[in-house]
């Protein structure tokens, strides 16, 4: 089990949702967190909420998806802190939409985040990290990353990039003395609902009926304590992990009750 009091930790899309919970949750253990987003003032009110709890929060405001602008932001990082002991890697968008709903340049813009900036910033901190000989990788993902289903075709594609890409990292990373842990949390309520309506309307009735609907802080404590355990998978809730084990188990059964209670081209909401 690691220590985070003292560690340096860096965390993508830190402005709001899991994200800033995650950075709060870090600050209040000790870490000196480092939020990235595009949006300083929201990334101001995130590391105020962390210095008035006793912690310490730099902000570095940077488009994710602007590959110079990342390794801009990473060698003013390095500079000041050298390479975080943890990075997570959180940042990502994306609407819920059928094929035909979704437009080629909403479906770059669905790639280029999450799985772009996150080999941006990957790219951008690793030689540091492998040369110091230690530190943490980790990456949020979604349950679209293993089970596909309905009525979300350009989303389920980039995360299944991110899958792709991490479990690629791993491999290169066989042997090393660097960890990596994939996220995949369920229902959580964030803004992202908010700011894409209909969402909740396509999430597949077998996970609704099953997975609670989780807070930000919750999420965030689970992430906390599992990088301190130095996990290589955190899923969550409980209830998505047995579901997982099921999809393990038969794979079929469980993706084909997904795309029965998932969306139907022909009652949209």
């Amino acid at each position: 089990m690691r220590n985070i009091q003292k560690t340096i930790v860096l965390i993508t899309g830190a402005s709001y949702g899991i994200g800033a919970a995650t950075a709060r949750a870090f600050g209040r253990r000790g870490a000196h967190v480092l939020l990235l987003a595009r949006t300083q003032s929201a990334l101001e009110d995130v590391a105020r909420d962390i210095r008035a709890s006793g912690g310490a929060a730099s902000v570095y405001p940077v488009d994710l998806t602007d590959a110079r602008a990342v390794e801009e932001v990473a060698q003013q990082v390095l500079a000041a802190f050298g390479p975080p002991d943890i990075l997570l890697s959180n940042a990502g968008a994306g609407r819920w939409l059928f094929i035909d709903e979704t437009t080629p340049e909403e479906a770059v813009a669905m790639m280029a985040m999450p799985y772009f900036a996150a080999f941006s910033i990957t790219r951008a901190f690793l030689p540091s990290m492998r040369a110091r000989g230690r530190g943490h990788l980790a990456y949020i993902n979604s349950p679209a990353s293993l089970v596909a289903w309905p009525g979300a075709a350009a989303y389920t594609a980039a995360r299944w990039a991110l899958r792709g890409f991490v479990e690629a990292l791993r491999a290169e990373l066989h042997g090393t003395r660097l960890r990596v842990t994939t996220i995949i949390p369920g229902l959580v309520a964030t803004t992202y609902f908010e700011h894409n309506p209909g969402v909740l309307e396509r999430v597949p009735g077998l996970a609704r009926r099953l997975l609670p609907v989780l807070t930000a802080d919750q999420a965030a404590a689970a992430i906390v304590r599992g990088i301190e355990h130095g996990r290589r998978e955190i899923v969550l809730p409980g209830m998505l992990r047995l579901l997982y084990a099921a999809h393990a188990i038969a794979p079929g059964l469980v993706q084909y009750l997904t795309i029965l209670t998932g969306a139907r081209h022909d009652r949209r909401p």
